[in-house]
C-alpha cells in the first residue's frame, strides 16, 4: 500500500486473474457491477440492494462530519466485521461491498471465519478472492474496502484481524496466545476482541500479552443489537470491558453488525463504528485504528468526539492524578434535536465498571465537565453515552447507572504519570 498511487494504473490485455491485495486494479466505474455480477450470477443480482430497498432503508441524514471540538480529522462511518457464504453467512461475497457502500458506510471490511481445515471457514482461494473483491471495491478518498478474517475458536472466542497478507486458522494458531505470536510477526496487522464473553473462555480470561498490546486495537462493545458492557454478569462473570482493560490491554472500542445475511450495511440499530481519519484511505483508517481514534455506536449517522484535558479519546493522560476536564461532542443531526442524553464516566471496578459521574446533556451540544481522576483507582476511563428514556437489554447490578440504553462508547484514556 505505501507509496502506491491508486490513480496510476496500467491496462494490459494480459492482466492476471489475481492482483495482490493492497495493489489496485483499474476497474471502470460503469463496468464494476457488471463485472462483479458476472462472477456471482443470479445470487449476486438477487442480493444486490436495489433502488427500491435503498429508498426505504438508507440511513437517515446524520450529523456533520466535522468535530465541534478538534481539528484535522473527519468522521467516517465504518463496519469492520461482516460475513459471506465463504464462511457461515448467507450472502454472496460479490455483493457485500456494493451493499455497504450503497447503505452509506464509508469504510467496510469482510472478515469471514478462519476455522480448522476450512470447515465452514476460509480457504486460501477464498482469502485471495476476498482480497480481489476488496481491491475492486476500494475507492480511495470515497470508500475504503478492507480484507480481514475472524480467527474462530469455539471456546476461547473470536478475534478479527486486518491488514495482513495471509491468515491464521486454528491449525496455524490453536490458542489466543499462539495467535498473538503469529500477529506480532506481522507488525502491520491489527486485531479486535469480538463479541467479548460470548464464548466461555473469554480469550484465556483476557490473558495479557505485552508484545501484542499495540496491535490489539479494538474491543467490540456493540455486536449486532447487543450492548456487551454486562455480558456474562448475570452468570457471575466480570464485565468484559472491566476484565479486558484491567488485564492490561489497551483497545479502542467499536461497534459492528457482524452481518451474516444479505443486507450488509442496511441495519438500523446494529453496531457500527466512527473513525476519525485524515482521509478515507486504507492507510489512514489503520492509522486512526492504531491511535484508537474511534467510538462504538449502534446509531447510524452519529458523531462522537471527546477530549480529556485536550487529549483525544484513545490517548494517554500524562498524569497520575488530576482534575480532568472532558469536552464531549455528541450529535445525531436534526432528527435528534433537543433529545436528552446522558454521559457516564466509567472507571475500573471489580465485576462492573464504577461510575465516577453522570452528566446530563442534549444532542447537538458540547458537554463540558470536570472529574477528579487518580491512577490509584485504576488507570483507565471510558465515557458511555446513553438514552435515559430506554432500558439496557442486558442490565448489570440493580441500580447501576448503565442499566439504561447504550448509544455510544468512547475509546478509553489511560492515566500514566
Amino acid at each position: 500500500m505505501s507509496g502506491h498511487d491508486p490513480h496510476h494504473c496500467h491496462h494490459h490485455d494480459d492482466t492476471p486473474d489475481e492482483v495482490p491485495y493492497g495493489q489496485v486494479r483499474a476497474i471502470p466505474t460503469l463496468a464494476r457491477r457488471a463485472l462483479l455480477a458476472g462472477t456471482g450470477g443470479a445470487l449476486m443480482l438477487a442480493a444486490l440492494p436495489g433502488q427500491a430497498r435503498a429508498a426505504r432503508s438508507r440511513m437517515p441524514d446524520g450529523a456533520a462530519r466535522a468535530s465541534a471540538i478538534t481539528q484535522g480529522t473527519t468522521l467516517v462511518h465504518a463496519d469492520m466485521h461482516n460475513h459471506t457464504v465463504m464462511s457461515d453467512g448467507d450472502g454472496s461475497a460479490d455483493a457485500a461491498f456494493a451493499s455497504m457502500r450503497e447503505a452509506g458506510l464509508d469504510v467496510a471490511a469482510l472478515t469471514d471465519h478462519a476455522t480448522l481445515f476450512a470447515i465452514e471457514g476460509l480457504s486460501s482461494g477464498e482469502w485471495r478472492t476476498t482480497g480481489d473483491l476488496a481491491n475492486a471495491a476500494n475507492d480511495p478518498g470515497r470508500f475504503t474496502a478492507i480484507r480481514g478474517f475472524e480467527w474462530s475458536h469455539p471456546l476461547q472466542g473470536h478475534i478479527n484481524v486486518w491488514n495482513t497478507s495471509d491468515f491464521a486458522d486454528l491449525l496455524r494458531a490453536s490458542s489466543p496466545g499462539s495467535l498473538y505470536g503469529w500477529l506480532t510477526g506481522r507488525p502491520a496487522g491489527l486485531a479486535s476482541f469480538n463479541h467479548p464473553g460470548r464464548e466461555p473462555g473469554r480469550f484465556d480470561d483476557f490473558s495479557f500479552n505485552a508484545s501484542a498490546r499495540g496491535q490489539l486495537v479494538a474491543l467490540e462493545m456493540f455486536n449486532r443489537t447487543d450492548d456487551y458492557l454486562f455480558e456474562g454478569w448475570s452468570s457471575g462473570l466480570a464485565s468484559p470491558l472491566v476484565a479486558c482493560l484491567n488485564a492490561g490491554w489497551r483497545p479502542g472500542l467499536t461497534g459492528v453488525t457482524d452481518e451474516h445475511g444479505t443486507t450488509w450495511g442496511f441495519h438500523e440499530g446494529k453496531g457500527r463504528s466512527g473513525l476519525w481519519v485524515t482521509e478515507n484511505t486504507r492507510d489512514a483508517v489503520f492509522v486512526a485504528m492504531s491511535a484508537r481514534r474511534m467510538f462504538a455506536t449502534r446509531v447510524s449517522g452519529l458523531r462522537v468526539d471527546a477530549t480529556a484535558n485536550g487529549v483525544r479519546m484513545g490517548g494517554v493522560l500524562g498524569t497520575a492524578s488530576a482534575d480532568v476536564r472532558f469536552l464531549v461532542d455528541v450529535d445525531r443531526g436534526p432528527a435528534w434535536d433537543g433529545k436528552p442524553l446522558r454521559i457516564q464516566v466509567l472507571r475500573p471496578g471489580t465485576s462492573a465498571p464504577a461510575v465516577a459521574d453522570v452528566v446530563e446533556t442534549v444532542n447537538g451540544t458540547v458537554a463540558d465537565f470536570t472529574v477528579p481522576l487518580a491512577a490509584a483507582d485504576g488507570e483507565w476511563v471510558v465515557l458511555r453515552v446513553s438514552d435515559p428514556s430506554a432500558a439496557n437489554g442486558s442490565p448489570g447490578p440493580s441500580g447501576h447507572p448503565c442499566n439504561d440504553f447504550g448509544v455510544a462508547y468512547t475509546s478509553p484514556w489511560w492515566l500514566r504519570p
